[in-house]
């Protein structure tokens, strides 16, 4: 019996469906805790090439939600680990491994090599990057983010808007998995949903994903979901740059203290916490860069500057630099 004969039986795919997850090429960002079930379900769906990108490496306290993983790969790549599995699922595809974070640099030349972009990263600077990028490029995002009991999943750009128009603002909370905790089948129900809107937007299964979000809380079982596809793009936003890309043109902040960051994100940079931002002044002619660790503080520091600053004001998220 043929691999795929489970699935080919069904009339949304059949043996045109088929050929067209066996030439579909898509790209995985973050292969983490989302990248767990969307990985797996791809790959043995048929995805013909997929390629995964994450610069970090298997950790014992990610174990409980990131079930790609065993204990004995602690320390390693997750991007090696991860497409090993893949190819140990499905030796008739092609999958590659880019042991790298994504930055504004590499975006640009990943997203236009793939045909569907899968944002695992749950990272604030991957996620806008990738929405910017698809959005430019016209190529279509999945995104998803999980924290707590609740999560998210949507189809942007690509012809719907972006992640940009539906979440224009900082978010409110600053927690990550980290600090606020998350449950591991919370992250795999939205990492298979993510999985399902990747293979529905292939093979072109009506309603599209793009434009559509669903929202999962996990303590009630309950899902919402709602289409945005005439959401209006934000006049103005503040772009992800890498430290790389800042120079003596540039004026620097960073809004890490020594204790978080004991070397900043750029040598020139000034120290000033988050609180104390009103002794930025502007130096004439320079753009402003905002350093820290996610972008998140950095965004919402622009958010409170941005009314009296007179040029540029840009974001580095130091993880992903």
């Amino acid at each position: 019996m043929s691999r795929y004969a489970r699935q080919t039986i069904l009339p949304e795919v059949g043996a045109e469906g088929q050929a067209r997850l066996s030439a579909a090429h898509v790209l995985v960002v973050g292969a983490g805790g989302l990248a767990a079930p969307v990985l797996p379900l791809l790959a043995g769906a048929g995805v013909g090439r997929i390629t995964v990108m994450d610069g970090d490496t298997v950790d014992l306290s990610n174990l409980h939600r990131q079930t790609l993983f065993t204990q004995a790969d602690c320390g390693r790549p997750k991007a090696d680990v991860a497409a090993e599995r893949c190819r140990s699922l499905n030796s008739e595809i092609d999958v590659g491994a880019l042991k790298q974070a994504l930055t504004n640099l590499n975006a640009p030349n990943m997203v236009a090599q793939a045909d569907v972009i899968l944002d695992c990263a749950d990272s604030y600077a991957a996620s806008y990057i990738l929405s910017d990028t698809c959005l430019a490029q016209g190529k279509p995002l999945i995104s998803a983010s999980v924290l707590g009991l609740s999560g998210y999943v949507g189809g942007f750009c690509g012809g719907a808007p972006s992640l940009r128009a539906v979440f224009p603002d900082a978010p409110d909370s600053g927690a990550s998995c980290a600090t606020a905790g998350v449950l591991g089948p919370v992250v795999g129900t939205i990492g298979a949903m993510q999985a399902q809107m990747a293979l529905n937007l292939i093979l072109g299964i009506s309603p599209s994903p793009l434009g559509q979000m669903v929202q999962y809380d996990a303590r009630t079982l309950r899902t919402s979901t709602f289409r945005f596809d005439n959401a209006p793009e934000p006049n103005s936003c503040f772009r992800f740059v890498s430290a790389s890309q800042l120079s003596t043109k540039d004026q620097i902040v960073e809004l890490r203290d020594e204790a978080e960051a004991a070397i900043p994100a750029h040598p020139n940079a000034q120290r000033v916490s988050p609180e104390n931002l009103r002794v930025i002044d502007p130096k004439q002619g320079k753009r402003l860069a905002l350093c820290c660790a996610t972008g998140l503080r950095a965004w919402r520091a622009a958010e409170q500057i941005q009314p009296d600053w007179p040029g540029e004001i840009v974001l580095v998220a130091a993880s992903t630099s």
